[in-house]
């Protein structure tokens, strides 16, 4: 039994050894392809680790450092020099077109929409609120309820009503959830959809019962409920 243990594992050695010999004739007998290959990978490393590093990081600190002034100016409601910038800072426009690859040049693009909205060009709204592709959880909800607050101006409710449910469940909150879906609601009301309506607006009572919209509510369903039994 001892000397069949025996044979099993010089077996195993010698397929160990065998396919270590054809690894090593392998690298021998390509040995400049496989020296290649191997530093263009480490070429590459080093590329993407470079670009990132003395590239992309210095964008994305000029950038933020570019879009501060105009974030004042928009806190203090000076919706135009915020946009377009004073010759003196840059607005937000100057940020998109100079770090449009950037956060701070994306983030940008939310606020140059909102700046349109408040100053009346609401198709310039709904484009750069549509073009900004941020993740943040507080300004993604709001940059898609904006745009349907644009759509509603231009009188495109059914629009407007799907923007503030994408908006509501963007991020699942007690605060700005229900208050879209109100807001789809009325856009869905003014559409004449009250299938769509009645839907929205029993979320807010199942879901969101002790927010500011759920306490009334019902108010609304009963009126919806009344419109189509007629």
């Amino acid at each position: 039994m001892a000397k069949e243990n025996v044979k099993k594992d010089e077996e195993r050695l010698e397929k160990i050894e065998t396919t270590l010999g054809k690894t090593e004739m392998f690298i021998e007998d390509h040995r400049k392809p496989v020296i290649i290959v191997v530093a263009a990978i480490i070429v590459v490393i080093l590329a993407i680790f470079g670009v990132k590093k003395f590239v992309m990081e210095p964008r994305e600190t000029a950038a933020a450092n570019a879009i501060f002034h105009a974030e004042q100016l928009f806190e203090k409601d000076d919706y135009a020099t915020a946009l377009n910038g004073d010759g003196n800072i840059d607005g937000f426009l100057a940020v998109i077109n100079e770090y449009g690859g950037t956060k701070s040049g994306n983030l940008a693009k939310y606020y140059a929409g909102v700046c349109y909205l408040n100053m009346g060009d609401f198709n310039n709204a709904i484009k750069y609120l549509g073009e900004y592709k941020g993740k943040d959880l507080f300004v993604k909800p709001l940059a898609m309820g904006a745009m349907g607050d644009a759509y509603m101006e231009i009188d495109n409710a059914g629009e407007a009503a799907k923007c503030y449910e994408k908006a509501a469940i963007e991020t699942d909150n007690v605060l700005t959830s229900p208050m879209f879906l109100m807001k789809a609601g009325y856009a869905y009301e003014m559409v004449e959809n009250y299938k769509k309506a009645l839907e929205v607006y029993n979320i807010i009572k199942n879901e969101y019962p002790t927010s500011n919209e759920g306490f009334y509510v019902l108010k609304n369903i009963a009126y919806i409920e009344a419109k189509m039994a007629q």
